[in-house]
């Protein structure tokens, strides 16, 4: 397990593998953000996407899944206080495979003893290497001491 105190500025975590499908994008666009680029292929190729994508929210979705499946199982961490320069580069298709390149770009002590805040800068890329998110997540990590 990761700990606060484990964590170095410079550090890079490189993980997950989400293939993306057109049934999920749809699906989630129907519950989640009914536009029609995200609904229908017709409607979607004559958008200025030129076909079926994702939704932002739903990339970071993916985001996240990958995150609880890969990170959080061995990091000391209780939640996020929310990200910053949240970014959606390039949309998201059907039958992209999507990972995470994470690194540590500060850490900032806590209000509490038992606890600090760490930034990490993710970038999500496709299978082809194309950045299609960034963003800057704050999360809170525990002290291996907790005190």
């Amino acid at each position: 397990m990761k700990y606060f105190e484990d964590v170095a500025v410079g550090d890079i975590m490189r993980f997950g593998r989400y293939e993306v499908t057109k049934e999920e994008i749809v699906e989630y666009a129907r519950q989640f953000d009914p536009q029609p680029f995200h609904l229908d292929e017709e409607a979607a190729k004559a958008s200025l996407f030129g076909g079926l994508i994702a939704s932002g929210w739903h990339t970071g979705a993916m985001f996240i899944r990958m995150v609880v499946e890969h990170m959080t199982p061995v990091h000391a961490t209780t939640g996020a206080m929310g990200f910053d320069d949240l970014k959606w580069i390039k949309p998201v298709r059907p039958g992209d495979v999507l990972s995470v390149e994470s690194e540590i770009k500060e850490k900032v002590e806590g209000r509490r003893p038992d606890r600090g805040m760490v930034k990490i800068e993710s970038r999500v890329s496709t299978q082809r290497g194309e950045l299609v998110m960034s963003l800057v997540s704050l999360v809170i990590y525990l002290k291996r001491s907790g005190s």
